[in-house]
């Protein structure tokens, strides 16, 4: 890893890169490996989505497939065994990065069943089944951040399990997971548990915000509402560093971390650019700060280390403007609220969807293997 590459210049700035992609042929090529060493990659994000493009379009899962159709294994429990494998393999890989960053990277996250997203008492179950599963100190289990997972957050910290919550869009969703997991390591403290090897992210994000506001804009289709195009997403991502940092410095989250605790670090995902006007890496060069991560696409990653400009902390100092953006699109009758609520709900959705792919993937998979 050489000081020269703006990915580099980005993790001296103090943003773990994390990379949105986890396949067996990836694993098994040498080319995770290759991302660390090349690219300063120190984590690994996974979802539905991913999984579901990696088994329809690699050849690398089909000697275990073989194997669960020969044990007779159902649908679900060929899924649990797939992925979980691919997760504990990654993990294995990134052990050494979890071990020189004292557990703070060389994270590898699975996500339990979107369909779970408003059952707390499932996916509490489902979390501690993946955890024990997986069996590596450097998984984290992704839980939404919906009402119901908020509980289900609490509950998974507090039995001394990593968390990466997932689908935050809104600040004071933000605000309530950031007291879930300050909850849970209460919990978690007084049962016993060592809080230094509890680690939380949550997952804020980002490009989503700008598409669904950018509808809005081009539908008002005012000289104000097009200037405002494409400056929601940054913006609310900055004032969630805010949010965090001053959560932080309260006394409650000031005694767990003298007792050990670690701060729960945002983590800026969707920052994929989706409007081939904007900057490739609009939303890495914009977003950077310490103790944050940054989980990209690989398209989004080599954009970055090919031209990225990093230039520094671009978030403290924001604030004010920030806000100013916010308060722009509240002023041309945008819904904040109606927004993030709407972004929660489809991206629980669209997940569904998509494991619903994935289990029609593996069901063909099985077939065809007997």
């Amino acid at each position: 890893m050489t000081e020269a590459t703006p990915l580099a210049q980005l993790s001296a700035a103090g943003v773990s890169i994390w990379l949105d992609d986890l396949s067996r042929e990836r694993i098994v090529s040498g080319g995770l490996q290759k991302l660390i060493d090349e690219k300063n990659v120190v984590g690994v994000t996974t979802n539905p989505t991913i999984f579901a493009s990696a088994l329809a379009n690699g050849h690398a899962y089909e000697a275990q497939v073989a194997e669960l159709a020969a044990s007779g294994a159902s649908v679900d429990e060929a899924v649990f065994e797939i992925t979980t494998r691919d997760v504990a393999d990654a993990s294995d890989i990134f052990r050494p990065v979890y071990d020189a960053s004292n557990g703070v990277d060389g994270r590898v996250s699975i996500e339990v069943e979107p369909g779970l997203a408003h059952d707390a008492a499932g996916t509490i179950a489902q979390a501690k089944q993946l955890w024990a599963k997986v069996d590596r100190a450097n998984a984290m289990i992704k839980i939404p951040a919906t009402i119901a997972g908020l509980e289900a957050i609490t509950e998974t910290i507090a039995a001394g399990i990593s968390v990466n919550v997932t689908l935050i869009f809104s600040l004071a969703r933000h605000q309530q997971v950031i007291d879930a997991y300050i909850a849970g390591l209460e919990k978690a403290k007084a049962a016993g548990h060592d809080l230094s090897t509890i680690h939380s992210v949550a997952s804020f994000f980002v490009s989503r915000v700008d598409t669904e506001i950018n509808n809005r804009l081009d539908a008002i289709g005012s000289d104000e509402a097009i200037a405002l195009k494409s400056k929601a997403g940054v913006a609310n991502a900055q004032l969630a560093y805010d949010v965090f940092i001053k959560a932080f410095e309260t006394e409650r989250a000031a005694a767990l971390l003298a007792a050990g605790a670690n701060a729960q670090r945002p983590l800026w995902a969707s920052t994929g650019v989706k409007d081939p006007s904007l900057p490739d890496t609009l939303y890495v060069t914009n977003l950077v700060a310490a103790n944050v991560v940054n989980t990209m696409p690989e398209k989004t990653m080599e954009a970055t280390f090919d031209h990225g400009v990093i230039t520094g902390d671009t978030v403290t100092g924001s604030y004010a403007d920030a806000q100013g953006v916010l308060d722009a699109l509240a002023a041309l009758g945008v819904s904040y609220d109606e927004v993030t609520e709407l972004l929660e709900s489809e991206g629980v959705s669209k997940f569904i969807i998509s494991w619903g792919e994935l289990l029609e993937t593996v069901k063909v998979a099985l077939e065809a293997a007997k």
